[in-house]
């Protein structure tokens, strides 16, 4: 009985797994290391109808996947990424939008030995409230304390760990003596799979003004290539009018040819003076605005000057 049950649980995963491949065009590959199943619900019930969470044996996926290749040959770009502890997180939804619920569903939790250390932990100065008796247990992982008050003070931050260490028994034990839960777990986007594309998550970072700044930098080096070498295409051919029209106007200047274009450069040559009166007239407000300013200041000096002569006067009488 309990063969026929596994078996029937096996079945019911495999159509599962080929539905969802077949109904969800977009899926995260997570991995799913120190999640609890309590932790594991809470994200299921933060993405439910957005998304659909599926964890299994690697063994089981890679099955159902090589056996869905037929129908869909892109699904092999999955195989390779499906190794440790992984699941997927199926979607029909905005990415950017999942990842970010699935991102904020971490727990806190305390070092344990053995584990790898995901991030640089830091033990700030403080007064641990702890005896003196625990004084050799400090001295042991080299960190500078004292006795204040009848308790152990730490003098100075301690980086006890830093990413990628494995946390041993000592620095597993202080951090929980000191009530310090320094990780904090969830379920880690390793890679996304969109429409036969897989690529790292990183990229859903990216804007499309990011984009449309790379893109015109890239047309910008183009043109500047292709005005260099004198080979004409859609980046460089603005430019290139553009420069020929210069020397077109530079022709006429200093010949008798006459174009519509030309007729303003020529005035400016014969009278400079037209274009820097209109320049002048222009902002005629703040001239006006320092002439009546100037006799403003000159009455308010005069005024002072009267009443410093008065005062003059004043004292020595």
């Amino acid at each position: 009985m309990g063969r026929e049950d596994k078996a029937t649980w096996k079945t019911n995963y495999f159509t599962k797994l080929v539905q969802l491949l077949e109904d969800y065009p977009k899926c995260f590959i997570v991995g799913a290391d120190n999640v609890g199943s309590r932790q594991m619900q809470l994200i299921r019930m933060s993405v439910r109808g957005n998304a659909v969470v599926l964890m299994g044996k690697n063994t089981m996926m890679r099955k159902v996947i090589k056996g869905h290749l037929e129908r869909n040959p892109a699904l092999e770009k999955l195989l390779p990424h499906i190794k440790g502890n992984v699941g997927f997180v199926f979607t029909r939804g905005d990415l950017v939008e999942v990842r970010d619920k699935i991102l904020e569903n971490k727990v806190r939790a305390p070092a344990r030995p053995g584990a790898i250390a995901p991030l640089s932990v830091i033990i700030p100065a403080q007064n641990t409230g702890l005896g003196p008796e625990k004084t050799s247990f400090f001295q042991a992982l080299a960190i500078p304390t004292k006795i204040s008050k009848g308790t152990i003070e730490i003098i100075n931050d301690v980086h006890i760990l830093k990413p990628g260490d494995k946390v041993g028994a000592s620095e597993a034990t202080l951090l929980n003596m000191l009530n310090i839960s320094p990780f904090s777990y969830g379920l880690m986007i390793e890679q996304v799979y969109d429409s036969g594309t897989i690529f790292a998550p990183e990229i859903l970072d990216i804007k499309p003004e990011d984009l449309r700044e790379k893109f015109m930098s890239g047309v910008a080096n183009l043109a500047s290539v292709c005005l260099e070498i004198g080979y004409p295409t859609l980046a460089s051919a603005p430019h290139s009018i553009a420069n020929g029209f210069k020397n077109l106007l530079a022709v006429a200047a200093v010949t008798d040819v006459e174009f519509k274009e030309a007729t303003t450069l020529k005035e400016f040559i014969k009278d400079p003076s037209k274009f820097a009166s209109a320049a002048v007239t222009a902002a005629p407000a703040p001239v006006a605005e320092t002439k009546a300013a100037a006799p403003a200041k000159e009455e308010k000096k005069e005024e002072s000057e009267s009443e410093d002569e008065d005062m003059g006067f004043g004292l020595f009488d």
